[in-house]
């Protein structure tokens, strides 16, 4: 086992002393729901981003048209926290470095959207993307999205993408698979996650694929690069989806990070220029 970077554990340090404190109690997270539903939320970054619309949902741009791959990035934030400077950057270092033009949408959020309504917009998003050399890539609850959307492309008359890149997915909302450490996970906890996914569900059972990829029908999935934190909350069910995965026949990398936290990769860590690479690899094969 490979040793976890002097970086990693000042950042887990950091992360565990700054961990939100809803995510741990549940009268603090439904403070935290009642308080997000008389806010509108918009990211104004500092400096200028390409953007354009889809009905009233913006979507971020980075590199041009005209590059090798497209990306279409899904970001996280256990759908009630928006697009922030992590992903952006992210997302800006995946087009510098792998000659993509990536795609960021700033979907709606619960507690005032739920689940159903970003499925139609990132389907006109979708449905608006032409290339053969599409990535659909998300973190955390983005992850989780995207592995959803792709079993929800079988019902429709879109073809799947090329490939799905995913950073420590949230794949069961309902959080049914107990029991969980919170104490390990430096940044999430179950008690917040559960309230959060009955919010963002709405009127669909938090174990319905759409919103648990966990629960739904791999097949026809393309080849499939996932991460995960040994440490994360996740981790349990992520290996549980990755089993589902093998078992309805995708082509599944799973890459684990020895001692690590969710989301492990967006960070500025030694062990993230590691994940960096298999994802420039993974593309590129």
């Amino acid at each position: 086992m490979s040793k976890k970077s002097l970086i990693a554990k000042i950042s887990e340090y950091i992360l565990k002393n700054t961990k939100p404190s809803y995510m741990d109690s549940k009268d603090k997270i439904d403070e935290f729901i009642i308080k997000e539903k008389k806010t509108k939320k918009e990211f104004k970054p500092l400096f200028k981003i390409k953007k354009f619309y889809i009905d009233q949902m913006k979507v971020f741009e980075f590199g041009d048209k005209n590059r090798k791959n497209t990306i279409l990035y899904i970001h996280g934030g256990a759908f009630i926290n928006e697009i922030n400077y992590q992903h952006i950057l992210y997302c800006y270092l995946l087009s510098k470095k792998l000659d993509a033009y990536v795609l960021a949408p700033v979907y709606p959020l619960t507690p005032l959207h739920k689940a159903e309504e970003s499925y139609e917009l990132i389907l006109k998003l979708y449905e608006k993307i032409e290339t053969d050399n599409l990535i659909l890539m998300g973190d955390s609850a983005g992850g989780g999205f995207v592995h959803s959307f792709c079993q929800y492309l079988n019902t429709t008359k879109f073809k799947q993408p090329k490939k799905i890149i995913s950073f420590s997915p949230w794949v069961d909302i309902s959080m049914s698979n107990t029991p969980y450490n919170s104490e390990d996970d430096p940044i999430l906890g179950e008690i917040g996650l559960k309230e959060i996914g009955k919010s963002w569900a709405g009127e669909l059972d938090t174990l319905d694929y759409k919103v648990s990829p966990l629960y739904g029908d791999n097949k026809n999935l393309p080849d499939t690069l996932i991460f995960a934190g040994e440490n994360e909350i996740f981790y349990k069910d992520i290996e549980k989806y990755v089993e589902n995965l093998r078992n309805d026949g995708v082509n599944v990398r799973f890459i684990t990070g020895p001692g690590l936290y969710h989301i492990y990769p967006l960070f500025p860590i030694p062990e993230a220029r590691k994940a960096f690479k298999e994802v420039k690899n993974e593309i590129n094969r």
